[in-house]
């Protein structure tokens, strides 16, 4: 089972800049991907940004070349690097790892971005 704890969610202006860390502990045998998904009011939850155990990333068109997902050298931290935020960006955002076939969800962290 693996636990999930994200981080570095708040208030910003247009343009500015915020950094989501999400641990990961527990055991987990393989974990497979992990992603960073949002869900803002009255709207589904969306991808946002999702990397390989390989290394390999995909990331939505609304946050190309502003959104960088990476992991620090322990692997056990995932990082979603937020830059040149627009309101449209405003969502509460969701950590996952991919452990074997099972999803495991942070809780999430409130991001807004004012006008």
């Amino acid at each position: 089972q693996v636990h999930l704890a994200e981080s570095g969610g708040g208030l910003v202006q247009a343009g500015g800049s915020l950094r989501l860390s999400c641990a990961a502990s527990g055991s987990c045998f393989s974990i497979n991907a992990m992603g960073w998904y949002r869900q803002a009011p009255g709207k589904q939850r969306e991808l946002v940004a999702s990397r390989t155990s390989g290394g390999s990333t995909n990331y939505a068109d609304s946050v190309k070349g502003r959104f960088t997902i990476s992991r620090d050298n322990t692997g056990n931290t995932e990082y979603l690097q937020m830059n040149s935020l627009k309101p449209e960006d405003t969502a509460v955002y969701y950590c996952v790892a991919l452990c074997g076939t099972v999803d495991y969800w942070g809780q999430g962290t409130q991001v807004t971005v004012s006008s």
